[in-house]
């Protein structure tokens, strides 16, 4: 598959080194092209550094990996108000959350990912991989006590949605069905939540039971 990606950052290195591995033809872009093209070269052969549109345009599926507040930049540089990634998988996995309160930037919507859709006119959104810091996804793979990382997916499309899952299972995790793209600003204030509670030092696996319990307990029912 080809796989362009817009940013030459963390997550774009942790996501484009998996993908690499799985055999991908990745585009790398970022804001400074000596980063993108030093990123490509640490990818390897199957990798290239090109501009936003070059990436844009490189592919099948584009990853958006910046930062929340170059996302509108980044996509008009990339040309994606003239259709560029019309009919492309735009995997969004940006956290609008504001530094230091954890809260969301997008408070009273429209989620970043539905604004990243209107963006980028045509392109096939799904919201996915941005409930985890970026190392996690270099482990080979991610698996905690025997059980592959989830990786919850939201997105309106199901062909896209299909080959997100693909992608999601390249990193050895199991991908989750999430719900709509409507649904995209939960996953997003989960994040939000979630870093808070690991920044206070809780294991937040921890606040939820698993799903033989969630109501309860089974071998009770009744007594």
């Amino acid at each position: 598959m080809r796989i362009g990606i817009l940013g030459a950052g963390r997550m774009a290195d942790a996501l484009g080194t998996q993908w690499a591995r799985a055999g991908h033809l990745l585009t790398v872009s970022g804001r400074d092209p000596e980063k993108a093209a030093a990123l490509a070269e640490r990818l390897g052969p199957s990798a290239r550094a090109g501009t936003w549109a070059q990436a844009a345009t490189s592919g099948e599926v584009v990853l958006l990996a910046v930062r929340d507040h170059a996302v509108p930049e980044v996509l008009a540089a990339a040309g994606a108000a003239e259709g560029t990634l019309r009919g492309r998988v735009l995997v969004d996995c940006t956290n609008p959350v504001v530094p230091g309160r954890l809260t969301l930037a997008t408070e009273g919507g429209p989620s970043m990912a539905e604004r990243v859709a209107s963006a980028a006119v045509g392109s096939r959104v799904v919201k996915a991989f941005n409930l985890c810091h970026e190392d996690v996804w270099r482990m080979t793979p991610p698996v905690f006590d025997g059980v592959p990382l989830a990786v919850p997916l939201c997105g309106d499309d199901r062909d896209a949605l299909a080959t997100v899952r693909s992608l999601v299972e390249d990193l050895g995790c199991a991908a989750v069905e999430g719900g709509g793209l409507d649904r995209a600003g939960l996953l997003e204030a989960t994040a939000a939540f979630m870093i808070g509670l690991w920044f206070g030092g809780a294991d937040a696996r921890a606040t939820l039971p698993p799903l033989r319990f969630a109501q309860g307990d089974p071998d009770a029912a009744g007594s």
